[in-house]
């Protein structure tokens, strides 16, 4: 290791000496929050293209599940990041305050960009999370800043990688119980190394241990994910705690994000003079008494929510395609679906491609009439997609 000489530090100065903190442990944190954040991100393009398709892309029909594992994936990650990230900062917190705070230009930038990348992603977390809850504190289009944002993130992420590459090769080289301290390091004068792993050995504790600390993290993290799988993973829904959906307690066994009174649709969604107008080169309209009869395709498709819960459902309705047809269309055709909604971002949605041809206009959930909140008396559902853009309370249907 390059010889170091200790920079005068104030008495007053703030000194930590915990023998918990060191690069190898560091390095090992950092390397599991690295990988969940590059699978936050990948996994948030796919969601993303929900949002915003490409036309030489389209999200196929089949298998019916991907979407569902996707976001369910994306959501438990980006869980497993909160605590993550704040056993990370405490295991870097040190840093903060080595003397002196500043010791060149280079120096300076290399704080700045940590500034960001801590700023980032704490914010990416904690408005994602805030967005699992359905709860919106914030004035700013969710979809939007969370992708723009993920890509600062991520940039972040790999500038911090290259600067600090030195330490996380010595972190992840060195034995968690005897590598140096890394509280206890004074600045180098080498700056051409910028390494964190200081001259003294690990002192012994009667507390926790390092390999204590990872393991406790990785105990809590697991627990963390266990507790939020629930509202994804069926099976783990009796232990899901931290689970913001349960299927179990939605109306015909499928949660709810939006209710009828609250999309303000209930006297037009109940009228009995209820029409849906179908749009195209030969236009026509279905009443409530035409949709009983037309109601004979079934299908199962999970209903997945960007909050990141899902449940597979039984589905009886009515063919979309069927209806495109009957409108003049055909399997290449863009349709546009209407929801009597008055307000909000959803309240119109555009299916085409293979999940055109697998969609259904719900009219059955589980055996049963549509519950009004379930977007009674007919709704869009179809594989692979986002709930929001399954339109409920459907008033018309434009064929292109």
């Amino acid at each position: 290791m390059p010889a170091r000489t200790t920079a005068a530090r104030p008495p007053w100065w703030p000194h930590f000496s915990s023998p918990l903190r060191s690069t190898a442990v560091t390095a090992r944190l950092g390397r599991v929050l690295g990988i969940a954040i590059a699978v936050c991100f990948a996994t948030g393009l796919v969601s993303e293209l929900q949002y915003h398709p490409l036309s030489w892309l389209p999200w196929p029909a089949a298998p019916v599940w991907i979407y569902r594992v996707t976001q369910g994936v994306h959501v438990l990650t980006g869980t497993a990041c909160l605590p993550l990230v704040l056993v990370k900062l405490w295991s870097v917190y040190p840093n903060l305050w080595r003397f002196p705070p500043v010791r060149s230009v280079l120096h300076l930038l290399e704080r700045a960009s940590v500034a960001v990348l801590v700023a980032a992603t704490l914010v990416q977390l904690a408005t994602g999370y805030a967005n699992a809850l359905d709860w919106y504190p914030f004035r700013w289009y969710f979809v939007d800043t969370h992708h723009y944002l993920a890509y600062v993130v991520m940039g972040s992420v790999l500038l911090h990688v290259a600067v600090k590459l030195p330490d996380i090769l010595y972190g992840l080289r060195a034995d968690v119980a005897e590598a140096d301290v890394l509280t206890e390091v004074p600045w180098e004068d080498n700056p051409a190394s910028h390494s964190n792993a200081g001259d003294v050995p690990a002192p012994a504790t009667p507390a926790i241990s390092r390999r204590g600390v990872l393991a406790a993290t990785g105990a809590g993290v697991g627990v963390v994910v266990l507790a939020a799988a629930g509202q994804t993973v069926t099976p783990l829904e009796p232990v899901g705690l931290l689970a913001i959906r349960q299927w179990r307690r939605g109306p015909q066994l499928v949660p709810v994000n939006r209710t009828a009174e609250q999309a303000e649709v209930t006297a037009l969604a109940t009228a009995p003079g209820w029409v849906l107008q179908v749009e195209g080169a030969t236009s026509f309209r279905l009443t409530l008494d035409d949709l009983e009869p037309a109601a004979t395709q079934e299908a199962r498709f999970p209903i997945s929510c960007v909050e990141g819960w899902s449940v597979g459902a039984a589905w009886r309705g009515l063919s979309l395609l069927d209806l495109v047809r009957r409108a003049g269309g055909d399997e290449g055709s863009s349709v546009q679906v209407f929801s009597f909604e008055p307000l909000g971002a959803y309240n119109q949605s555009v299916i085409t491609g293979p999940q055109l041809g697998a969609a259904l206009l719900a009219t059955h959930l589980n055996g049963e009439r549509l519950d009004l909140d379930h977007g009674y008396p007919l709704r869009l559902i179809a594989p692979n997609r986002a709930g929001v853009l399954n339109t409920k309370w459907l008033s018309r249907v434009v064929v292109s």
